[in-house]
């Protein structure tokens, strides 16, 4: 399906001509936000340090705490959000093609180009891996000290890396049509998904977000569905409720003024939306913490 292109995240990289970066994420507070819904070309390997982590990735939810990691194939949509009041995590973002070789020999035929065309597809949590947490360590020293010869040492850990992830944690192979249907929706909606992201608090119809897309709302909505697997209700409703729970755990506002502020006009139908999707009430997550 195709991503919207205002969802695509510019990707800088520190060394234009050596594309990978690493990041030490900190975070205090439930609920935070760490990153909202967005996709990118490069492949992505969060590293759990400390607490949990959520992520939301092509609508699937799945949790990572310390030890396990986290792989964002290119073009997947995500987001993430804190799960405890304390968060640490590392986040590698590399370019494929970093790995590519200069003739085209088996690796870079069986598998460099496939990855990097999004044709190999990685599973999107793993379970905590010695070997693959040992390549990352190394590779963030390397990039830290950056001794003569860095480049070198972080290529070899990279395709060490790649290798165990190729043997363990392949997901699926994906056929060239459907890589390239999934970029075109992609690039279409990423705008109306931003859009939502920052204006959750206002009244927002599917009339309104279909012509953003220019698109009729029959096929916007069809569309929308196959992207996030939700109707355009339940998607902006998450959002509201993730952002109504970092103000029940952060803030002293009353649930009424937090229904208010997250977008909801009626007290009773956030509480009842709340417990349906949390599976817990805004007040008893509030007697909770007071506890």
């Amino acid at each position: 399906m195709k991503k919207p292109l205002a969802l695509l995240e510019p990707m800088d990289m520190p060394d234009p001509d050596f594309p990978i970066k690493v990041n030490l994420c900190k975070a205090h507070g439930y609920g935070r936000v760490m990153f909202p819904t967005h996709w990118h070309k490069h492949l992505e390997i969060l590293f759990i340090q400390s607490g949990t982590l959520a992520v939301e990735c092509n609508s699937e939810r799945l949790t990572a705490s310390e030890g396990e990691l986290v792989i964002v194939n290119s073009h997947d949509l995500h987001n993430g959000f804190s799960l405890s009041e304390d968060l640490s995590y590392y986040v590698m973002i590399l370019d494929p093609s970093l790995l590519h070789s200069a003739s085209l020999d088996a690796a870079e035929t069986k598998f460099i180009t496939p990855i990097t065309r999004n044709h190999i597809v990685f599973h999107n949590k793993l379970p905590a891996d010695g070997d693959i947490c040992a390549c990352i360590y190394s590779i963030i020293q390397e990039l830290r000290e950056r001794e003569l010869g860095y480049e070198l040492s972080v290529k070899s850990h990279l395709f060490r890396m790649m290798t165990l992830l190729l043997r363990r944690h392949v997901s699926t192979r994906l056929p060239q049509s459907d890589y390239k249907q999934r970029r075109h929706h992609l690039e279409r909606f990423q705008p109306v998904l931003d859009y939502i992201e920052t204006h959750y608090d206002e009244e927002l119809t599917v009339a309104q977000l279909a012509d953003q897309a220019g698109l009729s709302r029959f096929h916007f909505s069809r569309v929308f569905k196959e992207l996030t697997d939700r109707t355009v209700t339940e998607y902006v409703n998450e959002i509201r409720l993730r952002q109504a729970e970092y103000l029940l755990h952060n803030t002293g506002m009353t649930i009424s003024e937090i229904a208010l502020d997250v977008g909801f006009r009626d007290i009773y139908y956030f509480s009842r939306t709340f417990k349906k999707v949390r599976q817990t009430s805004p007040s008893e997550i509030r007697k909770r913490l007071r506890s």
